[in-house]
């Protein structure tokens, strides 16, 4: 059996899924694990779950071992020193006129390699700025431009629905969410209606958008021809959710049908 456990980097980050290996974990715990990036300092989010290995598809990077206080210690350094790369990249970006807002950056446990967030309306050419922070922090540096979920996912706030937004909160995974879910659910495509905070496409969107497209597969398509039940005429409306349609024959009589 394949031991999976949830780990989360911070309080904001998408859970990732690691072999758990031979060790005993619950929620709260403070591990060390391998990533492509390096060695990373993660919580446990999600407690241990046993599958079968051939029911697995992806090969999972491993826990190395328990944090102890002493690898605390050395994280608490990293986010310190994380924060002052930051302000020396905004530094070094105002020198070079680069169009660029920094939104964060981190360092691997194991500080093998400088990660700065940004967020840029054109491409940039970051040459020169990573050229300079390598010359001061001696390690790899990596630039990632992010999106404008990503920045509403940072900041916070409120959603239409009254409520914190949803990538504030719970929500790890930001992408996905299409046009076609919205039209799905014959919605207005009004942006004001259909956008978050973000001004991109609600996230929410994707919620029952499975349920919807489930329900919408009993029911015919608007404009088609439905010859039942006494009826013959074309299908000029449809009610998903009471599952039912409108039906328009040639004397332009509307007949109601359930399903």
């Amino acid at each position: 059996m394949l031991k999976i456990v949830g780990i989360i980097f911070n309080k904001k980050s998408r859970v990732y899924n690691f072999n758990a290996m031979n060790f005993s974990l619950k929620e709260g715990d403070k591990v060390i694990v391998e990533t492509e990036r390096g060695l990373q300092y993660g919580c446990v989010k999600n407690p241990i779950v046993e599958v079968k290995e051939q029911n697995f598809k992806y090969e999972l990077k491993p826990i190395i071992r328990l944090a102890t206080s002493k690898d605390e210690h050395v994280y608490k350094k990293n986010v310190e020193d994380a924060q002052k790369a930051l302000i020396n990249a905004k530094k070094i970006s105002e020198d070079l006129s680069l169009d660029m807002y920094f939104q964060d950056a981190s360092f691997t446990f194991d500080r093998k390699q400088l990660l700065l967030t940004y967020l840029a309306d054109d491409r940039v050419d970051f040459r020169e700025l990573a050229k300079r922070l390598a010359g001061i922090y001696r390690t790899r540096i990596e630039l990632r431009q992010i999106g404008v979920r990503d920045k509403a996912k940072e900041i916070g706030g409120l959603g239409p629905c009254g409520r914190m937004l949803c990538c504030n909160t719970f929500l790890s995974d930001l992408n996905g969410v299409t046009i076609n879910m919205a039209k799905n659910q014959m919605l207005a495509l009004n942006p004001t209606k259909i956008n978050g905070s973000c001004g991109r496409l609600l996230c929410c969107l994707s919620y029952e958008d499975e349920l919807y497209t489930e329900l919408r597969s009993n029911l015919p398509d608007i404009g088609s021809i439905y010859q039942k039940e006494g009826i013959n005429g074309k299908v000029i409306n449809i009610d998903i959710l009471r599952q039912k349609f409108y039906v328009q024959d040639q004397e332009e009589n509307i007949h109601e049908v359930m399903l």
